[in-house]
């Protein structure tokens, strides 16, 4: 009866793992001669524990990455023009808190977004609110909700945002409309909340995706006025790949 009216408690009081542990932490404490504190102690640190690992999986899957790509599987010697001291740096989050942001520059197939994602997945364990997008994506997002007159719902949704992953942009440039309704989603983010950026071209072609030199001049003073930048130039990760899967494939074949 004891044991059903506790774990009654403890799931009234949303108390996880406290009900999954107590009875093991019990018997631990048990044979360390640990008293009634120690026994507290533990389970309460447990449940803290239990209760960020949860927070940051919900973060995680909240921000909508399309893939788990952790830091550490990153190859740095294949990308002599990035700075790894600036990346590690970087993934401390320390920026956030600043309200600046990264654009991330290079050609295609050299790990922009495998980057970014990485820093966004570091952002999640810090406890921040994350968004990963391609930027054809929430383009079609802010034109569906402007055509549906529910515009604000979704700028006040990306607002409250701690950090706005943009993918790819430059791939596709954007009608006049969407060109501004992307420029109003980052100038309301200046000095408020943090951008991460990839693009395949360089600033001094952005105005081939905004279609407007003097909208381009205005999101770059914005974005540039607090920003960490990483250049990514250097081979295809992807033509490196398939030339190695070739090369394999070609020593097979004369074995």
């Amino acid at each position: 009866m004891t044991n059903v009216s506790l774990a009654y408690y403890l799931k009234t009081l949303k108390l996880p793992t406290f009900l999954n542990q107590y009875e093991s932490v019990a018997e631990r404490c048990t044979s360390q001669n640990a008293g009634y504190e120690d026994f507290l102690l533990n389970l309460s640190e447990q449940e803290v524990l239990g209760r960020q690992s949860r927070a940051v999986q919900r973060n995680i899957k909240k921000a909508k990455f399309p893939t788990v790509k952790m830091l550490d599987s990153f190859e740095f010697e294949a990308i002599p023009s990035l700075n790894k001291q600036k990346v590690i740096e970087l993934s401390k989050c320390e920026y956030l808190t600043k309200h600046a942001n990264v654009i991330i520059l290079g050609n295609s197939g050299t790990g922009k977004t495998h980057m970014a994602i990485s820093l966004g997945l570091a952002a999640c364990q810090q406890g921040k609110s994350v968004l990963f997008v391609p930027a054809t994506h929430l383009t079609h997002s802010l034109l569906e909700a402007h055509k549906e007159r529910a515009l604000l719902a979704l700028q006040r949704k990306l607002a409250k945002i701690d950090l706005l992953i943009v993918d790819e942009l430059g791939y596709v440039p954007f009608s006049k409309t969407g060109a501004e309704l992307l420029f109003d989603v980052f100038s309301k983010r200046y000095e408020t909340g943090s951008c991460i950026i990839t693009s395949n071209l360089p600033f001094a072609e952005w105005t081939q995706i905004f279609g407007c030199e003097r909208l381009t001049g205005a999101l770059l003073d914005r974005l540039t006025h607090h920003m960490h930048i990483l250049e990514m130039n250097g081979e295809s990760y992807r033509l490196a790949s398939a030339k190695k899967a070739t090369q394999k494939s070609q020593l097979k074949d004369k074995v």
